[in-house]
């Protein structure tokens, strides 16, 4: 099967296999896995950020940030797409005890002005307005990117109201390659970044959660409490590694494949919109002789699966398993149908 349901659904390639097996590993929970330590190390060093903290998922990662920066009765600041609000089962209010302000964004990405206005004032009856989120790339905004001007205008906004400012990077790689920016950039701007290694870098598990030192100890503690200690993780910690040091440039692969099956789709007379294709990820449209399920219902029987993510929505998401020769395939299916 080609499979564009996620970028998750990647299997380790063999030098990631080899740097699993041969990996040194402790107990993590007692600080001695030295592939853990070193994959913590090496993602604080690429933001300049000073330490991390290594965990099963992006959503542990975020909901960690998110409860560390805050108290009950606060306030989240995020766009109504982002991940940590629609798709993290509610752990804003579960976890944390925080109600959320959301914001109408272009394709998940918010303005200065918009986080500005939906700052509470200092009144007794609001909740405490403490952190914004935002989400690069934005999974559906399409794989949207931001500007990095924008993001520091938001920044100035988060530093004049003295409020904590988190990225949920989980597709951050795929953003910094095809804007051309720098991890140093980020790691400038926020005071926390979640990045996850299991999507286009290709790691089978796992994200890491970097910011200040103080605040990593913090976060350890609150790992513990939601049940995230592993033991010998270092397992795992070796391909996120392997993924750090091996798998970024090569996204630029997969935005150019998202591309090529882009163009086909929007030769089609069943296509409607299409969101700007900015990296691996495509959101698409059915409209006329299909609905979307009806679409991903003929692409599984081509041996192509897809996900609709709404009546008249489907997603594709490339990534490192998608070969040319599965690219070619999907562009005939889509041609042909």
């Amino acid at each position: 099967m080609i499979d564009f349901r996620s970028d998750t659904v990647t299997r380790p390639t063999t030098g990631m296999l080899a740097a699993m097996i041969n990996a040194p590993v402790g107990d993590d929970v007692f600080g001695e896995d030295p592939t853990v330590n070193e994959l913590e190390a090496y993602a604080a060093s690429l933001f300049g950020l000073e330490a991390g903290l290594f965990c099963p998922s992006g959503t542990m990662t975020n909901q960690i940030a998110i409860k560390a920066h805050t108290q009950p009765g606060d306030e989240v600041i995020c766009d109504k797409l982002s991940h940590i609000y629609q798709y993290e089962g509610g752990g804003i209010a579960f976890n944390s005890g925080c109600s959320v302000r959301l914001l109408e964004g272009n394709r998940g990405r918010v303005t200065a002005d918009q986080v500005e206005a939906a700052i509470n004032p200092d009144d007794i009856h609001k909740p405490v307005s403490t952190l914004v989120s935002l989400e690069n790339t934005a999974n559906r905004g399409g794989g949207s990117c931001y500007d990095f001007t924008n993001i520091l205008a938001i920044k100035a906004v988060c530093t004049q109201h003295n409020m904590a400012f988190h990225l949920d990077g989980a597709r951050l790689f795929n953003a910094l390659v095809a804007k051309g920016e720098t991890t140093a950039q980020y790691g400038s701007a926020f005071n926390t970044i979640s990045i996850c290694l299991s999507k286009g870098l290709g790691a089978p598990v796992g994200s890491v959660l970097l910011g200040p030192k103080p605040f990593i100890q913090k976060a350890k503690r609150i790992r513990k409490v939601f049940g995230g200690g592993m033991r010998q993780a270092g397992f795992l910690a070796a391909a996120g590694l392997y993924a750090l040091q091996n798998n970024i440039a090569r996204l630029a692969e997969d935005h150019a494949h998202a591309q090529l099956i882009a163009k086909a789709l929007a030769e089609k007379d069943y296509t409607g919109e299409i969101l700007p294709v900015e990296t691996n990820i495509i959101i698409f449209e059915i409209k006329g002789r299909l609905t979307a399920p009806a679409f991903v219902a003929a692409m599984k029987e081509q041996g192509i699966l897809m996900i609709a993510i709404s009546p008249t929505q489907v997603r594709i998401v490339v990534h490192l398993d998608i070969s040319q020769e599965m690219v070619a395939k999907t562009m005939e299916a889509i041609r042909k149908l």
